[in-house]
C-alpha cells in the first residue's frame, strides 16, 4: 500500500477546515482504492494535485444548499470531494459497478458523509425516474464524450439545473462539436468554464450546460409493422455504451 502524501498548500485554502476530512479520504483512496482497483498505483503520489484538489475547486460554480448527482463517480471523483468540501451539498453518488459502490458506501460511512451523501448503484438511465432526479446540478469526470454524457445526465438536472462536466485541455473543441447534440437533448450552449483559477495550474476545466428545456418524444406515424395505435410488432434493444455512465 501507498503512503498518503502530504496535502499541498493550496489544500488548506481548498477544504478550510474540512482539510483533516480531506486527508482521511486521501488515505483511503492510496489505500484501499488502490487495492481494490479503483486508483492506479501511479496515481498516489499525485493524490492531491490530479484528484482531489482539483475536484474540489469545482464547488466555488455550485450554489449553496444544491443537490448534486454525480454520475459514474468511481472512487468518488467528484462527488465524495464536493461532499468533503462542501457539507451544504446534498450529494447522490451514483455508479453501476458493485465493487465500486461498496467502496464508496464504506468511504461515505468512514468519513461520516451519510446525512449529506447517498451512494446509488446503477446507470444513468436506470435512476432517470427516480430520487435522484430534478437534480440542481449533476457533475461527470471522464466518462464519456459530451453527446452521449449530456444524453445520460441533462434527464437528471431540473429545467434550469446545470451539467458540469470535468474536462481536459481539448474541452472547448469538444463543446463546438456536440453544441448541435447537446441542443437536441433540451440543452443550452455549452459554455467551457475555469475553476481554481489563481489557486492550481492549470485550472480544472468544466463544460457547463444548462437545461434549458425538455426534449418532446418524436411523434411517429402508423406505417409496416406498426398499428395505427403506434405500436411496433417488436422490441429494439437499448443503445450501446462504452464507458459507465
Amino acid at each position: 500500500m501507498s503512503a498518503s502524501p502530504e496535502p499541498p498548500a493550496v489544500a488548506a485554502e481548498v477544504f478550510g477546515d474540512r482539510l483533516g476530512l480531506a486527508v482521511d479520504y486521501a488515505r483511503l483512496l492510496v489505500t484501499d482504492g488502490v487495492v481494490r482497483g479503483l486508483i492506479g498505483p501511479r496515481e498516489a503520489p499525485r493524490i492531491w494535485e490530479r484528484h482531489l484538489v482539483n475536484c474540489a475547486v469545482v464547488s466555488e460554480i455550485i450554489p449553496i444548499g444544491a443537490s448534486v448527482v454525480d454520475v459514474g463517480s468511481g472512487a468518488g471523483l467528484p462527488g465524495i470531494v464536493l461532499a468533503v468540501a462542501r457539507p451544504d451539498l446534498h450529494i447522490t453518488l451514483v455508479e453501476p459497478l458493485a465493487r465500486r459502490t461498496a467502496f464508496l458506501s464504506e468511504a461515505v460511512t468512514a468519513l461520516g458523509l451519510e446525512s449529506t451523501v447517498t451512494v446509488v448503484r446503477g446507470r444513468a438511465e436506470d435512476v432517470v425516474d427516480g430520487p435522484p432526479a430534478g437534480a440542481d446540478v449533476v457533475t461527470a469526470r471522464a466518462v464519456a464524450p459530451l453527446d452521449r454524457l449530456a444524453g445520460w445526465c441533462l434527464p437528471l438536472a431540473k429545467v434550469g439545473g446545470r451539467l458540469l462536466a470535468l474536462k481536459g485541455a481539448t474541452a472547448a473543441e469538444e463543446a463546438a462539436e456536440h453544441r448541435d447534440a447537446v441542443a437536441v437533448l433540451g440543452g443550452a450552449e455549452p459554455v467551457v468554464r475555469l475553476c481554481g483559477e489563481g489557486l492550481i495550474d492549470p485550472p480544472t476545466t468544466v463544460i457547463e450546460v444548462v437545461v434549458r428545456s425538455r426534449p418532446k418524444p418524436p411523434t411517429r406515424a402508423a406505417g409496416p409493422g406498426r398499428d395505427a395505435g403506434g405500436k411496433a410488432g417488436g422490441r429494439t434493444s437499448g443503445r450501446g455504451r462504452s464507458r459507465r455512465g
